[in-house]
Protein backbone atom coordinates (compact mmCIF):
# COMPACT_ATOMS: atom_id res chain seq x y z
CA UNK A 1 0.00 0.00 0.00
CA UNK A 2 1.11 3.55 -0.34
CA UNK A 3 0.05 6.60 -2.00
CA UNK A 4 -0.71 7.16 -5.84
CA UNK A 5 -0.34 10.13 -7.34
CA UNK A 6 -2.32 10.48 -10.89
CA UNK A 7 -2.08 12.60 -13.68
CA UNK A 8 -5.68 13.39 -14.75
CA UNK A 9 -8.09 15.62 -16.58
CA UNK A 10 -10.90 14.86 -14.25
CA UNK A 11 -12.22 16.72 -11.43
CA UNK A 12 -11.71 13.38 -9.58
CA UNK A 13 -9.35 11.25 -10.91
CA UNK A 14 -11.20 7.93 -10.68
CA UNK A 15 -14.29 9.97 -12.53
CA UNK A 16 -12.82 10.32 -15.64
CA UNK A 17 -15.02 9.28 -18.01
CA UNK A 18 -16.01 12.82 -19.67
CA UNK A 19 -12.43 13.42 -20.20
CA UNK A 20 -10.09 10.59 -19.86
CA UNK A 21 -6.31 10.84 -21.27
CA UNK A 22 -6.47 8.23 -24.19
CA UNK A 23 -3.84 5.53 -24.47
CA UNK A 24 -2.92 6.45 -27.60
CA UNK A 25 -2.33 10.35 -26.03
CA UNK A 26 0.15 8.59 -23.28
CA UNK A 27 2.04 6.86 -25.81
CA UNK A 28 2.70 9.45 -28.33
CA UNK A 29 3.81 11.30 -25.13
CA UNK A 30 6.33 9.01 -24.41
CA UNK A 31 7.60 8.81 -28.28
CA UNK A 32 7.75 12.47 -28.04
CA UNK A 33 9.79 12.61 -24.36
CA UNK A 34 13.61 11.67 -24.60
CA UNK A 35 13.39 11.05 -20.46
CA UNK A 36 10.73 8.19 -20.66
CA UNK A 37 10.52 4.91 -22.28
CA UNK A 38 8.35 2.35 -22.90
CA UNK A 39 9.18 -1.08 -20.68
CA UNK A 40 6.25 -3.38 -22.16
CA UNK A 41 7.67 -6.27 -19.85
CA UNK A 42 5.91 -4.05 -17.42
CA UNK A 43 2.84 -3.66 -19.04
CA UNK A 44 1.92 -2.20 -22.72
CA UNK A 45 1.68 1.53 -21.30
CA UNK A 46 4.19 1.33 -18.74
CA UNK A 47 7.46 4.06 -19.22
CA UNK A 48 10.57 4.17 -16.82
CA UNK A 49 11.82 7.77 -16.80
CA UNK A 50 15.14 8.49 -16.92
CA UNK A 51 15.39 11.33 -15.05
CA UNK A 52 17.35 11.60 -11.44
CA UNK A 53 15.41 10.16 -8.27
CA UNK A 54 15.44 8.45 -5.20
CA UNK A 55 14.13 6.06 -6.38
CA UNK A 56 16.26 3.14 -8.19
CA UNK A 57 13.53 2.59 -11.03
CA UNK A 58 11.34 5.43 -11.50
CA UNK A 59 7.81 4.57 -13.10
CA UNK A 60 5.12 6.38 -14.89
CA UNK A 61 1.75 4.27 -16.19
CA UNK A 62 -1.51 4.45 -17.94
CA UNK A 63 -4.45 2.99 -17.02
CA UNK A 64 -8.37 3.34 -17.94
CA UNK A 65 -7.30 7.45 -18.79
CA UNK A 66 -5.51 8.35 -15.86
CA UNK A 67 -1.01 8.08 -15.61
CA UNK A 68 -0.12 7.26 -12.30
CA UNK A 69 2.79 5.81 -9.95
CA UNK A 70 3.49 5.23 -6.23
CA UNK A 71 5.16 7.38 -3.62
CA UNK A 72 7.21 9.20 -6.64
CA UNK A 73 9.78 11.50 -4.86
CA UNK A 74 10.30 14.93 -5.68
CA UNK A 75 12.29 14.78 -8.97
CA UNK A 76 9.38 12.65 -10.36
CA UNK A 77 6.63 14.59 -9.12
CA UNK A 78 7.88 17.56 -11.30
CA UNK A 79 8.08 15.03 -14.11
CA UNK A 80 4.70 14.20 -13.57
CA UNK A 81 3.50 18.44 -13.38
CA UNK A 82 5.25 18.66 -16.83
CA UNK A 83 3.73 15.78 -18.16
CA UNK A 84 0.17 17.03 -16.88
CA UNK A 85 0.75 20.23 -18.56
CA UNK A 86 1.98 19.22 -21.71
CA UNK A 87 -1.32 16.70 -21.48
CA UNK A 88 -4.15 19.35 -19.88
CA UNK A 89 -4.49 17.66 -16.93
CA UNK A 90 -3.38 17.63 -13.60
CA UNK A 91 -1.49 15.93 -10.37
CA UNK A 92 -3.96 14.12 -7.80
CA UNK A 93 -3.62 12.03 -4.80
CA UNK A 94 -6.12 9.10 -4.05
CA UNK A 95 -8.58 11.44 -2.05
CA UNK A 96 -8.48 13.85 -4.98
CA UNK A 97 -6.14 16.17 -3.65
CA UNK A 98 -4.62 17.93 -6.42
CA UNK A 99 -1.26 19.10 -6.42
CA UNK A 100 0.09 21.98 -8.64
CA UNK A 101 3.24 23.41 -7.64
CA UNK A 102 7.04 22.15 -6.73
CA UNK A 103 6.79 22.61 -3.53
CA UNK A 104 3.18 20.98 -2.80
CA UNK A 105 4.57 17.47 -2.51
CA UNK A 106 7.50 16.86 -0.70
CA UNK A 107 8.44 12.35 -0.18
CA UNK A 108 12.34 11.18 0.06
CA UNK A 109 12.42 7.80 -0.34
CA UNK A 110 16.24 7.86 0.64
CA UNK A 111 15.44 9.53 4.05
CA UNK A 112 12.96 6.47 4.92
CA UNK A 113 14.53 3.50 4.21
CA UNK A 114 12.25 3.01 0.85
CA UNK A 115 8.66 2.95 -0.01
Amino acid sequence: MGVELYITRAEFWADNEPSPITAEEWLSYVESDPELSLDTSQGEYFARWQGKSAHEDPWLDWFEGNISTKWPDVALYVKMLQVAQALGGRVQDDDGVVYQSPADWQFDPSSTGGA
